[in-house]
């Protein structure tokens, strides 16, 4: 369906502006630039309010852009194209892990997968590494992961927003599915928080600076001084 185009460039089908709200197919923007979209409340006979959860296939119905959009507990969430440094600080976490791979032949390290782990939950981290064995059967027809990778990491965005989703919501989201070990990179402060499974939780074991050198257990021989993330 063709769009027009809304405020602050959104192409949205069959938009129209209420009180400063787009409302269009049954969604709404309560502030067009927050990180957080939700579907439209519903009322019922008794006025109750209840939240419609978003899936998969609700992101077809949403206009095309450069932005990131994921699902995690049916909440949406969308990200904006990052800042130039970001995609410097994923790029080198990156190529670390991939000539780390290419090297041992244990696994493959990928940026920006399409990770579905179900239908209210849809995910796209700035990189992660998965072994041989499980990306063996961990693809779906489509190509995307629909299994948890070993390694997931994320660089942190500005933002109260893009911090509750990285620290807390995918934090948890990567919990329960399995992750072995989560790295948040800060590029504003240069440092990165190393989260890794114990009893069934991810936990915060270091918080590493620009001298220290970041490794994993599930990465043998594995070293990257942190500073060389963000030169």
């Amino acid at each position: 369906m063709q769009g027009d185009r809304g405020i602050n460039g959104w192409s949205t089908p069959m938009s129209l502006w209420l009180g400063g709200r787009l409302c269009s197919a049954g969604y709404y923007l309560t502030r067009y630039n927050r990180s957080t979209i939700r579907p439209r409340r519903s009322m019922n006979q008794s006025t109750t309010t209840e939240r419609v959860r978003w899936t998969t296939s609700d992101l077809e119905l949403l206009p095309e852009s450069s932005n990131r959009y994921e699902i995690i507990d049916g909440e949406l969430f969308v990200t904006r194209a990052p800042h130039w440094k970001h995609q410097k600080a994923s790029g080198k976490v990156y190529r670390a892990l991939d000539a780390w791979s290419e090297s041992s032949h244990l696994g493959e390290a990928v940026q920006t997968p399409g990770v579905i782990f179900s239908d209210a939950d849809n995910v796209i981290p700035d990189v992660v590494w998965i072994s041989n064995e499980r990306l063996a059967t961990g693809l779906d027809e489509a190509g995307h992961l629909a299994i948890a990778p070993e390694l997931v990491v994320e660089v942190l965005s500005p933002g109260i927003q893009n911090e509750r989703r990285d620290r807390e919501a995918k934090l948890k989201l990567y919990a329960e599915r399995g992750v072995q070990e989560y790295w948040i990179l800060d590029w504003q402060l240069h440092q990165v928080e190393v989260y890794r499974r114990q009893q069934a939780l991810l936990k915060l074991v270091h918080t590493l600076f620009a001298n220290d050198v970041l490794t994993s257990p599930l990465l043998p021989g594995f070293q990257c001084p942190v500073d060389c993330l963000f030169l």
